[in-house]
């Protein structure tokens, strides 16, 4: 981040939250992004009904989160 960037950002979080809330908000309105794929959010909501359906009837265990977490950010950690 630049010096200017930074101080930038000092600044604007001296606000008050609702103008913090107001900048957040135009600066995210003004940054380019592609829309959503079509189908994405069809396609996360079955997934996610398909994995409930593993998980309730007990043909998955889940893992509690501080073991995903290892194994998201330290994969060479194996647990032991």
């Amino acid at each position: 981040m630049s010096p200017s960037v930074e101080k930038t950002l000092l600044e604007a979080l001296s606000l008050p939250e609702d103008a913090r809330v107001d900048l957040a908000t135009a600066l995210l309105e003004s940054v380019d992004h592609d829309p959503p794929d079509e189908g994405a959010e069809e396609a996360w909501s079955s997934e996610a009904t398909r994995r409930l359906g593993e998980v309730r009837p007990g043909a998955v265990k889940p893992n509690p989160w501080e073991e995903a977490e290892r194994l998201i950010f330290d994969p060479s950690d194996d647990g032991r």
